[in-house]
């Protein structure tokens, strides 16, 4: 199984992209896919999540402007960012598991497969 995440980009603050995250090797069915992100010289840290394709959740500063979802018959999981601001700049990274469990979906150590990442650059 691999991940393969696309779609970063410079944008203008308040400009919108939306990323990839394509799963190969599995079916998307059951699969829980999360959206992580790291800035520079800062901790990687939880973006959104659907989990299991049945729910959908978010870190608080992106609540309302991002939104997670999956289209099961291209195996791709979208991040679609909307109002992004300057403090969004980071390297995004799409992580997948098939054994993510609730309440222990927003850390990274419950994924254990990771795409190679994609830069989105907020300028103001």
């Amino acid at each position: 199984v691999q991940l393969q995440a696309s779609g970063g980009g410079l944008v203008q603050a308040g400009g919108s992209l939306t990323l990839s995250c394509e799963v190969s090797g599995r079916s998307l069915s059951g699969y829980t896919v999360a959206w992580f992100r790291q800035g520079l010289g800062e901790e990687r840290e939880f973006v959104a999540s659907s989990f299991r394709g049945t729910n959908q959740f978010y870190a608080d500063p992106v609540k309302g402007r991002f939104t997670i979802s999956r289209e099961n018959t291209k195996n791709t999981v979208y991040l679609r960012m909307n109002s992004l601001k300057p403090e969004d700049t980071a390297v995004y990274y799409c992580a997948g598991s098939a054994h993510v469990i609730l309440s222990t979906h927003r850390s990274q150590r419950s994924y254990n497969l990771w795409g190679q990442g994609t830069l989105v650059t907020v300028s103001s």
